[in-house]
């Protein structure tokens, strides 16, 4: 191998240099290739070859290898390797300028007793850096870790502390001479000469210690606080440039690969670890990002590179199959540089750790600096292996050697023809110290050592069957079971020490022994000095064997060396093994980038012309052209006929089928399990915006928008939009009108191709420019493309890399707050690792489909991944998931005769070769019959056959999976030109499914699908896979990954026989059988022999008359798959089959609201509904639907509306030859068959045990195995625990903050994950619905919608106003009677008040009208508007200060002041606290001195301020913090107000921290058990004695007494809006005048009643309730003199002396009003504003729950009203409730006991004096006061059948009682305080006179005498 130098310029070295570049720019995807000159000029010399063989170096093809192993897991920065051994280099020269061996140094013998072990110092303490990289170590100020290197130990780095004084800095200068350091070991200290220390850390050196020669490296510490080898350090000025260029290079890794270091050290699944190269890193800047030398060498020599260049070159498709001549390697040459060195060796990494950032398939090796010509230096013999020349070629197999334990040796010769693999070399390394290993239950001591780790390697390969390549995560468990099971046997035997491990002498042996069972299959090979023996051996045996001789499929080198212990690698040599174990080497992007190599450079020329015969021999053109003369011009017949049958071309196009009797294609449903998932989802954002995160403000919104993005499919694209369109959800979000929606749905899709950012930005912009508006950015198939944007030197060019990460990930999508992000996937694995951005608890999962009730006979069940694993169990003689045995033996002979060709293109030769052949077979040529697989020939016979058996020439899909785009192509033109030559180009099509494209159909074909279609426009065309139903075609689909296309119920056969061994990751795999998923009919489930085995002829028998398919009855009784259980339901249940009607014009469809619509009509019986239902939708998303679509039809009927099928029971029916909904059949390589297929014992199939995506990689080798009962929340939480984001994944730099351990979530971020196609469009697109629905339902409020009660529209007032006055005048005013009745319709089922007009009412009608029961309230939703009031849920810009939320404003801005007053009806001081905050204080008046609060002021009755009200505001509120209306912001417009919240003690705390801007008044809490009468009764009093301190503040100031503004506002917590109403004039005589409602400002409605002419002379002032039949007769009256509720201006100077009850729970204002209109005082209602209230469901008057005082059990039965009294001192369960709320609750139960005579009898009602109870609503009140001048109702010849004396006071006297005339057997009820006050009323009032009291008559409530009960006697008038 003579070397030539650069600059000399040969001939065969020019042509070869043109040759590569310009195959390099023919094949360049990304980097201009380097110039043809500098390739020359700067390039070594290289030897010609063989052109076949010529390729350059290939891309990044490894990514992964990143790190070199060392035997116990530490890491090694990028060019360590290289660096380190030149500065070896450079010191042997200085040592010695010959060759001669060195001179030993003799050094001091080592104290007697001490440590002399390499890698621990004299102390016996342990300095090797793999031991103390973890460990936390403390040096003195002023020192550094370095590593010092022990000849000894050239994989190990001691570790030292050293001054750095000592050392020199960046430039190699300024080092002080001597030394001072510290031994990290035993912590000895003060080491002053370098030869002492090193004696004390054994380093055992053969020359003279010099610390510059064996200090090597700084040491320093990753982001992950593990301690690694960080730069050289630089010892000499004259090395300073390339040392420090070395530094530079490393500096970008150094930051990444410490952050790497996973516990595998980073290597990560062993396949590839994604290692990130910046092309500074590597040196490379300089030539765009090309590898400086290595661009054009022609041999990539080696499948694992040690050079830390990201090898980047010209953009190669990744190739492993290169030969050519080796690349020397010089041990010592600095990588990089541009002058590449002579040598010629390529070492392999050995245990140093391997600098992996070169492809597996390539590698120049190191290339000198510039400076002097260095000499070769001679490796030791025993440690290195030349690599036999032709290997390959001659022995047919290129051998994969596996790394083991130990260091590998060093390669040279033929190094391309072999391939290292770092499978299995993590499951050797497990570190001691692993937090890991507590949750498996082990500890470190139950490591197995070395030994017994080779025989377990041993003991696994002999198990492997003959098709099987050892698996790393199957290896795993069998290493955990193992540890496992040492484990049990050490807790048995108590004492470690009773079992012996294998002890190093009896390895070989044992090895040997376990390997002897293997029959041949795997050999060990034990040998004394080093590995590089036995892997020698095994090559050369390799290459000299001949053909017939059997080689092992394993040989286990094994040596055992008793310097370093044992070590062993495998040396894989099975033919299929090898080459199945170096394909799964690549990732999917390297294998196609290989592939298209392959055949771009012609390299498959030799089996293309293998492939020109048939199996017959003949020529396979000669044979068609002679076929097609034979025929002439005719073709095949269409359909509806035999193959023999021909017509002419013009005829065949001609041809129209009959059309099938469909549903309508448009018809969108959502079905069951679909509305669920959106609900789940909708629940989750809801969770998201109450987690108190403040992330997520859902009352802020009014709208929503959304945008999805979807992968590079043209046809996802398609299938996406069809799916918004026939949703009509652009219309129901509001976003689009109905008739553009159809045009407008593109701008709603956006695919990740280059033209995103443009429309991304766009949508950023609205998102900016629409605050209200939450938009949700839906990202489908999530897991696609998630590579990072920075890994750009990772990205082979893919146009796609990084776009996802880019949107997804920016910093606008982060913050913005009106954003939600939704990811959706079906193989969410990828986004659930350790550095996921999705909190867990923000995962929706699809609904476990065993979880559903059973829905009815005729559904749909959801056919998955798991179902075809299963389906494999039930026996039958079809199944639905097959291997093809006959192929794979054909693929196998053929993989043998082509070793350098992937085996995919092998692969996809022979598929194209079976397809051509049996339509040949089937057609012509019957003698190729034998020559096609059985499986082959099923599938072309029934893709030709079905449609010549039926009039309409439907016929099934065939998916013909190619992922390479190239041989894609070359399979659709060679099976083309086979049709068209047979004439069968009229019978079946071929389309090409590329993503980057879009379908393509035949024109006739097209024809043919718009007459099934029946209603298509001119110019449609299929766009969609569903839009093919019923077409005969092959699909040949392509692409890295199928991206969620949906496919139509006509697909029958998937073929997946080339996704074969290069498929080793979860995602990859399952994927793949995902295009097979679909719903199908239950009887598949449930019977499978006879829905499967319905095949050809039975199926025709099926279709003759419905009776036949009763003898297809066979029904094998299998349990239900408990996984098929349900996922549609039946129509019954859709919750809002949202279905469009079917109108002529398609694009004006409105979609039908749920109301309207009956489900079982929604796809109408006599459009006749099949299973084919709307098959072109393929249903609701994903496909939901295809299969669903008739679970609307009823038991089909025999109407002439056609043919109908259905699986109801259990017929099965068949419409003409269709076939049900059955699931397609798969089939599927070896490789894959044994993945996907079921395990023994029910175990989950082999392929979800695999590593779940190729980005990401296990956290560690031992971890817990996934189990078959895991729910697809537990594997996230597995994967998130057990998995790692490989340095290219999107996800990589969601590192957890180290100081806390926490992962950053983004919290509005959602994922979305369910089986593929199992409708999770359809479920999105609900979601979207749904959540506009309830944004605008906070947006809507329901209130009460009643007519007033009790309204006697036959008389009006006689005095009235004319109804157009503003204000009421005050002198007609006071001549209208007050009307007593009460209208307020919230008191419907309270006793009525008695009125003389009453007494004339038909006594059945108020009967009928009184008698319903306890009716829930009617409601209305209405639309909030700009003046609502608010509960704290509502946030938005303008009332952020009024509500204040922010943590600046903290409760300690609010002061507490006590207020006191004394109240006569209490009898005591009264003491109130105020809470106000800083803001509110000027409301308030204060002491000059010590801030005592004085007053709160009022404002003047003359004050004319515009902008403000004067009254103050109180409402009283209880258990309402959160949803009380306490918001008045925009009800006032805005403007000042002053409002007080009127609060209990107990619940203060509460409403603080809500309305913390709030003034509230706190009552004593001897009321926090009182009802809402209290509140009232302290508000008025308070305000009283408020205006009598502000009239003596103002009098001082001049101003007149009664000029102070006397009226305060009590409002309710419930008021929400306010309305003013004007009659509209009526248009004609017939109509009656309309009314017109506006809704206004509650600061207009005070204003306009505050302007009130006169007012101080009204006492109460309030409106009326809202309703919805308000009309212009209710208006008539602009003002009424009646009761006023909820909402009153209360005039608290004219009614200082009426009072609330303090007492009261129900009723109070009843009561009051009552009282104030008895005084004489004037109560007004104006008519033309109204209130609506809202219906809020918590808090306010709830009824208290009763319970017992002294719970005896917890069950106890409900107390009833009768019990809430007892007799006194009687043995009654005491009750835990006041005893005035107890009282009011029974007295409206116990009318019946009461007041017999009073039922029903309103002509004689109970005399109540002075109070308003409620007794009932069959019973009347008449209601008199006491006090003399009162006003009370006419009781002139009233019988009275009752009297009711509550509490009354001095008033009342035995006078007053005897003025009233009761019935006979008229009752009474006294109700006094107490007993004794009970009797002295009795005897006051004279009752024992008239009336009959018996002792049984007395009861008390049923209160413990602590909690004062009341007391009352009933007794009968005499």
């Amino acid at each position: 191998m003579g070397n030539s130098y650069a600059g000399q310029l040969k001939s065969a070295r020019f042509e070869e240099a043109l040759h590569n570049s310009i195959e390099a720019s023919l094949r360049c995807s990304s980097v201009v290739p380097r110039p043809i000159f500098s390739q020359l000029y700067l390039d070594p010399d290289q030897h010609s070859f063989p052109s076949a063989d010529v390729k350059p170096k290939v891309e990044d093809l490894d990514k992964d290898l990143v790190h070199r192993y060392t035997q116990n897991g530490s890491l090694d920065f990028s060019n360590s390797l290289t660096a380190n051994e030149m500065e070896d280099d450079e010191d042997d020269e200085e040592m010695s300028e010959s060759n001669s061996p060195p001179i030993p140094y003799s050094q001091k013998p080592a104290p007697e007793g001490s440590c002399t072990t390499d890698g621990f110092c004299q102390a016996g303490k342990d300095l090797r850096l793999v031991s103390l990289c973890m460990e936390q170590i403390d040096i003195p100020a002023g020192f550094l870790l370095v590593g010092a290197k022990s000849p000894n130990l050239p994989e190990h780095i001691l570790v030292c502390a050293v001054d750095k004084r000592f050392l020199p800095d960046d430039h190699g200068k300024n080092a002080l001479l001597g030394f001072s350091g510290n031994c990290i070991g035993c912590g000895e200290r003060g080491f002053r000469y370098f030869t002492e220390f090193s004696n004390h850390i054994n380093l055992k050196l053969t020359t003279q210690p010099k610390k510059q020669k064996h200090l090597k490296y700084y040491l320093v510490r990753s982001s992950q606080g593990v301690l690694s080898k960080g730069p050289l350090i630089c010892w000499k000025e004259c090395r300073s440039r390339q040392s420090s260029a070395t530094y530079h290079s490393l500096k970008p890794n150094s930051s990444i690969s410490s952050s790497t270091v996973t516990p595998e050290n980073g290597t990560t699944n062993g396949y590839r670890s994604g290692f990130i190269q910046t092309d500074a890193a590597n040196g490379n800047s300089s030539h765009g990002g090309k590898s400086s030398a290595s661009s054009s060498t022609p041999s990539r020599s080696v499948m694992y590179s040690l050079s830390p260049r990201p090898s980047y070159a010209a953009a190669d498709p990744a190739t492993m199959f290169i030969s050519g001549p080796p690349k020397k390697r010089h041990r010592g040459w600095y990588p990089g540089s541009p002058v590449p060195q002579p040598g010629l060796v390529v070492p392999i990494p050995t245990v140093r750790p391997l600098a992996r950032a070169e492809p597996l398939l390539s590698g120049p090796g190191p290339q000198t600096p510039l400076t002097g010509v260095l000499q070769p230096r001679p490796i030791p013999a025993g440690e290195t292996v030349i690599v036999p020349e032709n290997l390959l070629s001659n022995s047919g197999i290129r051998p994969v050697i596996l790394i083991g334990y130990g260091t590998l040796p060093y390669f040279y010769g033929n190094v391309g023809d072999i391939v290292v693999s770092p499978l299995l070399v993590n499951c050797y390394k497990i570190p001691q110290e692993n937090k890991d290993l507590d949750q498996l239950g082990l500890t470190g001591s139950q490591l197995l050592n070395v030994e017994n780790m080779i025989l377990l390697t041993i003991q696994y390969l002999v198990r492997l069957g003959p098709d099987q390549i050892p698996l790393r995560e199957e290896f795993e468990q069998i290493m955990l079971k193992a540890m496992q099971e040492f484990t049990l046997r050490e807790r048995a035997l108590q004492m470690a020490a009773q079992w012996m491990p294998v002890s190093p002498g009896q390895l070989p042996w044992l090895a040997r022994l376990v390997a002897s069972v293997s029959q041949d299959s795997v050999h060990v090979i034990v040998t004394q000095n080093s590995l590089a023996e036995g892997i020698s051996e095994t090559l050369r045996i390799l290459s000299e064997a001949r053909h017939y001789q059997r080689l092992p499929d394993y040989v286990v080198a094994i040596c055992t060396s008793k310097i370093r212990g044992n070590e062993f690698c495998v040396i894989v040599l099975g033919q299929h093994q090898s080459r199945a174990l170096a394909e799964s080497m690549l990732t999917t992007s390297e294998f196609l980038k290989e592939i298209s190599y392959e055949l771009i450079t012609g390299k498959v020329s030799f089996l293309a012309s293998h492939f020109k015969n048939t199996s017959l021999g003949d020529d396979l053109d000669k044979l068609l052209e002679k076929i097609q003369q034979r025929r002439g011009d005719s073709v095949v017949t269409p359909f509806n006929g035999d193959l023999n049958e021909c017509v002419s071309p013009q005829e065949a196009a001609a041809m129209i089928p009959a059309q099938i009797p469909d549903v309508d294609n448009e018809t969108f449903q959502i079905y069951q399990p679909q509305l669920t998932v959106a609900r789940k989802l909708l629940s989750q954002v809801c969770a998201i915006a109450d987690s108190g995160t403040q992330s997520l403000d859902l009352g802020h919104f009014s709208k929503v928008d959304f945008i999805i993005i979807v992968p590079r499919s043209e046809v996802l694209v398609q299938q996406t939009l069809q799916r918004i369109r026939q949703s009509g959800v652009l219309v129901d979000l509001g976003l689009e009108e109905s008739g553009m929606a159809h045009q407008r749905a593109e701008k709603y899709i956006v695919r990740l191709d280059s033209d995103i950012q443009a429309k991304f930005d766009l949508f950023m912009r609205k998102v900016k420019q629409n605050p209200y508006t939450l938009f949700v950015l839906i990202h489908d198939q999530a897991h696609v493309e998630l590579t990072s944007v920075i890994s750009g030197s990772l990205s082979h060019g893919e146009p796609s890399h990084g776009l996802a990460d880019k949107v997804i990930n920016g910093r606008e999508v982060l913050e913005a707050f009106n954003l939600l992000v939704l990811q959706v996937s079906s193989f969410p694995y990828t986004l659930q690792s350790q550095q996921s951005r999705i909190s867990c608890n923000n995962e929706v999962h699809w609904i476990h489909l065993d979880s559903m009730e059973d829905m009815g006979s005729e559904e749909k069940l959801y056919f998955g991944l798991n179902e075809y694993s299963k389906s494999l169990q039930w026996g039958v003689t079809s199944p639905l998931l097959r291997c093809d045995e006959t192929f794979e033996k054909m693929v196998n002979t053929l993989l043998e005769r082509y070793p350098r060709l992937h085996s995919m293109v092998i692969r996809c030769y022979l598929l194209i070769q079976q397809y051509s052949e049996a339509l040949m077979a089937l057609t012509t040529t019957a003698s190729l019959r034998d020559h096609s697989t059985p499986e082959t020939l099923s599938i072309i016979d029934d893709l030709i056959s079905s449609p010549g058996k039926n009039k309409s020439g439907r016929g099934p899909m065939i998916i013909l999976r190619v992922p390479s785009v190239q041989l894609a192509m070359l399979a659709k033109e060679q099976l083309q030109e086979v049709r068209d030559k047979l004439g069968l180009q009229y019978r079946f099509e071929i389309i090409l499914g590329n993503p980057a494209s879009e379908l393509s159909v035949a024109a006739h074909f097209v024809a043919r699908l718009k007459t099934w279609r029946r209603n298509e426009q001119e110019e449609w065309v299929p766009r969609t896979y569903q839009d093919l139903e019923g077409l005969p075609c092959i699909v040949i689909f392509t692409g890295k990954d199928p991206l969620g296309e949906s496919f139509p119920r006509s697909l029958k056969y998937c073929d997946l026989r080339l996704i074969d061994s290069s498929y080793l990751t979860r995602t990859a795999l399952e994927q793949e059988l995902g295009l097979a998923c679909c719903y199908v009919s239950k009887e598949v489930v449930r019977g499978p022999a006879v829905a499967l085995d319905l095949s050809g002829k039975e199926q025709e028998r099926a279709t003759v008359s419905e009776n036949d398919s009763d003898e297809l009855l066979i029904d094998l009784e299998r349990p239900q798959s408990n996984s098929s259980a349900i996922t549609g339901t039946s129509g019954s249940i859709m919750e809002n089959g949202v279905s469009s009607s079917s109108t002529a014009d398609k694009s004006q469809k409105q979609p039908m609201t749920p109301s309207f619509q009956s489900p079982a009509t929604s796809v109408g019986l006599d459009e006749g509904v099949s299973l084919a239902a709307g098959e072109t939708l393929k249903q609701e998303c994903d496909s939901l639907g295809p299969h669903m679509a008739s679970s609307t039809t009823s038991k089909p009927s025999s109407s002439s509306s056609g043919p109908q099928t259905s699986w109801s029971g259990q017929t099965v029916r068949r419409s003409r030859g269709q076939p049900t909904a059955l699931p397609p059949i798969v089939i599927l390589s070896k490789a894959a068959y044994s993945l996907l297929g079921p395990q023994k014992g029910g175990k989950l199939p082999a392929s979800s045990t695999l590593l779940p995506h190729a980005d990401m990689a296990w956290v560690s080798p031992l971890r817990p195995p996934l189990h078959k009962d895991m729910s697809s929340e537990e594997q996230s939480l597995y994967y998130r625990q057990w998995t790692l984001a490989r340095q290219h994944h999107a996800d990589f730099s969601n590192q957890p903050d180290l100081a806390s351990g926490t992962r950053s979530f983004h919290p509005r971020r959602l994922l979305l994950t369910g089986p593929p196609q199992v409708g999770k469009t359809g479920s999105y697109l609900q979601f979207l619905r749904i959540l506009f629905r309830m944004l605008i339902r906070l947006l809507e409020v329901d209130v009460y919608d009643e007519e007033e009660i009790n309204t006697d529209q036959s008389e009006s007032s006689e005095v009235s106003q004319s109804a157009g006055e503003p204000w009421p005048d005050i002198e007609s005013f006071s001549k209208m009677p007050f009307d007593v009745s009460v209208h307020d319709p919230k008191y419907s089922l309270m006793s009525l008040v008695y009125t003389e007009k009453l007494a004339r009412f038909k006594q059945e009608a108020i009967k009928e009208f009184k008698n319903e029961d306890r009716r829930k309230r009617e409601t209305m939703s209405m639309m909030l508007t700009k003046y609502a009031a608010y509960n704290t849920f509502h946030h938005c810009e303008q009332c952020h200060q009024y509500m204040d939320f922010s943590a600046a404003s903290q409760m300690s801005d609010s002061t507490l002041h006590a207020f006191t007053f004394s109240s006569s009806m209490l009898g005591e001081e009264v003491q109130l606290y105020f809470i106000i905050p800083k803001s509110k204080e000027s409301h308030f008046v204060f002491s000059k001195q010590g801030k005592h609060l004085e007053s709160m002021r009022l404002p003047l009755v003359s004050d004319k301020n515009l902008n403000a009200v004067k009254s103050p505001i109180f409402t009283p509120s209880s258990g309402r913090h959160e949803h009380g209306l306490l918001n008045l912001f925009h009800a006032m417009e805005g403007t000042s107000h002053l409002h007080l919240l009127v609060v209990k003690e107990y619940e203060m705390p509460l409403y603080r921290k809500y309305w913390p801007n709030h003034i509230m008044l706190v009552l004593p809490g001897m009321f926090n058990n009182a009802g809402v009468g209290a509140a009232r009764f302290l508000i008025k009093e308070l305000s009283y004695h408020n205006l009598e301190l502000e009239r003596n503040r103002l009098e001082e100031l001049g101003v007149k007494r009664q000029c102070v503004w006397p009226f305060i506002v009590v409002m309710d917590d419930s008021c929400v809006l306010w309305n003013i109403h004007s009659i509209q004039e009526q248009t004609s005589q017939s109509m009656e005048a309309g009314v017109c409602s506006k809704n206004v400002s509650l600061k207009s409605v005070l204003q306009h009643i505050e302007a009130t002419p006169k007012i101080a002379h009204y006492a109460i002032l309030g409106i009326q309730k809202w309703s919805s039949k308000l009309n212009s007769h209710s208006l008539k009256v602009p003002f009424s003199r009646c009761h006023v509720h909820d909402f009153i201006l209360l005039n608290i100077d004219l009614t200082q002396n009426v009072q609330y009850d303090f007492n009261r729970y129900f009723c109070e204002d009843v009561d009051f009003n009552l009282r104030t209109n008895s005084s004489g005082l004037l109560i007004c209602r104006f008519n033309n504003f109204s209130l609506m209230k809202k219906h809020v469901q918590v808090g306010g008057q709830r009824d208290f729950v009763i319970k017992p005082k002294i719970m005896v059990s917890e069950s106890l039965a409900p107390i009833l009203p009768l019990q809430y009294i007892c007799a006194p001192d009687s043995e009654h369960t005491l009750l835990a409730a006041p005893a005035q709320f107890l009282l009011e609750k029974f007295l409206q139960h116990a009318s019946y006991k009461l007041f017999p005579k009073a039922i029903r009898n309103f002509k004689s009602p109970v005399l109540a004096i002075d109070c308003y109870l409620n007794v009932g609503p069959e019973v009347a009140i008449c209601y008199v006061s006491s006090r003399p001048h009162s006003s009370n109702v006419s009781c002139d010849g009233v019988f009275f059948s009752g009297l009711l004396l509550y509490l009354c006071d001095s008033f009342v006297g035995a006078d007053l009682l005897k003025k009233f005339k009761f019935l006979k057997g008229a009752t009474l009820c006294v109700i006094c305080q107490d007993r004794s006050s009970l009797r002295q009323t009795i005897v006051r009032l004279e009752l024992e006179d008239e009336w009959q009291f018996r002792l049984r008559d007395e009861f008390q409530t049923a209160n413990s005498s602590d909690d004062k009960p009341l007391y009352f006697l009933t007794g009968r008038h005499v």
